[in-house]
């Protein structure tokens, strides 16, 4: 197994089930490839269903076809949707995502995400399923109304998860009147915050609209990884876009920014099975075997 910097929240009785879950977390090799499924929550149906979206994307069971088909991916999604498929998906590593909210109602609430789930409901859930679940996920705003609730609720989450062997990801997003989502200033600093919360790894935003200069971007974006600490940093996807960007963001955010993974979701899932496995493969070459951009490309392009 990989050398695993084990916090001193799991007590010593469950350091080995957080050592094999830290291992399925991230396929032995530290790094995280995360296929997101939330989004199926937070965007509703925007993003399984229309114009340029693959028709298999508008059932759910596209998710855990993707992961099964990733080769070292981890499937993040509501406790729901793995009790209903993942009996046909023994295999697969799970990451359960404990809060969420849509994409309507008002500001205010769009900046706030209550808890649908408990540890507790997470662990007796594993134990009864005999799934491999290896951690929980949690969505945090900073900026927002709701800022100092979300805060407790993530730490006591994180804590709990910790005391039980399971490994913590967190979300941190940045959210609110007059706040820049992706200065990277900004990012950082909530870098920070999922360290101070004692995180395994945290998803943030990438500027990835930030002017041609991925070299620079990715040097700039080494205030966030060295903000995080010992909390792994992995960048969320974004909007669909060319396979050819993609790596060569990956390339630079890994090679240059120090960062530890990717998570994937819209430029996944609204592709098809077949082309969505070939893309997980080229993301897995590169999280995992330390591929470059050019080598992972050959892999998505061989048919």
């Amino acid at each position: 197994m990989i050398n695993t910097n084990i916090p001193l929240s799991v007590p010593g009785n469950k350091k080995n089930a957080y050592r094999q879950n830290y291992w399925r977390l991230t396929n032995g090799s530290g790094r995280l490839l995360l296929i997101a499924g939330d989004q199926k929550v937070e965007h509703l149906n925007d993003d399984f269903f229309g114009s340029g979206i693959t028709p298999e994307d508008n059932h759910p069971e596209h998710l855990f076809k993707i992961a099964a088909a990733s080769g070292g991916g981890v499937l993040a999604v509501p406790l729901g949707l793995i009790a209903r498929y993942g009996r046909d998906y023994p295999k697969l590593p799970y990451i359960v995502k404990l809060n969420g909210k849509t994409n309507l109602g008002i500001n205010e609430e769009k900046n706030a995400s209550r808890v649908w789930w408990t540890v507790d409901d997470v662990i007796k859930f594993k134990k009864q399923s005999g799934l491999k679940i290896v951690g929980i996920g949690y969505t945090l705003y900073l900026g927002g109304k709701y800022e100092a609730q979300m805060l407790a609720a993530a730490a006591q989450a994180i804590y709990a998860a910790h005391q039980a062997g399971l490994t913590a990801v967190i979300w941190v997003y940045p959210r609110g009147k007059n706040i820049k989502e992706e200065d990277i200033h900004t990012i950082a600093g909530g870098a920070g915050v999922a360290a101070a919360l004692d995180a395994d790894f945290v998803k943030v935003k990438y500027p990835y609209g930030n002017g041609k200069n991925k070299a620079a971007t990715a040097k700039k974006f080494q205030e966030v990884t060295a903000a995080a600490g010992r909390t792994k940093v992995i960048c969320v996807g974004g909007a669909k876009r060319p396979v050819a960007e993609l790596l060569t963001d990956l390339e630079a955010q890994i090679k240059i920014a120090g960062t530890n993974g990717l998570a994937m979701g819209r430029n996944l899932h609204q592709r098809n099975l077949a082309e969505a496995a070939r893309l997980t493969a080229a993301l897995g070459a590169m999280i995992f075997s330390d591929a470059d951009a050019k080598k992972a490309s050959a892999i998505y392009n061989k048919k």
